[in-house]
């Protein structure tokens, strides 16, 4: 069964946009680390630009605590500089 032109575009595109995808990088966006005081320790947090917050995350934490819990902080704090 041929090719149509069609189905070609549209691999093109789709080909295009996987290679446009794989050229973002976290690392572009990250900004130094910061330290977040908590009542258990201090946590270091790696943010992001203010709309990536989402991206935000802990990469030390005390090891009473939790990763997710650490990475919470993480988004609070970008948050909280961002807004």
């Amino acid at each position: 069964m041929p090719v149509t032109f069609t189905k070609r575009k549209t691999l093109l595109f789709l080909l295009i946009g996987l290679m446009l995808a794989a050229c973002v990088s976290p690392e572009t966006y990250e900004s130094e680390p910061v330290q977040v005081d908590t009542p258990v320790g201090v946590v270091i947090c790696q943010l992001y630009t203010r709309d990536l917050v989402v991206w935000d995350r802990a990469i030390d934490r005390p090891d009473s605590m939790s990763v997710s819990t650490a990475d919470a902080i993480c988004v609070n704090e970008g948050k909280r500089r961002s807004g």
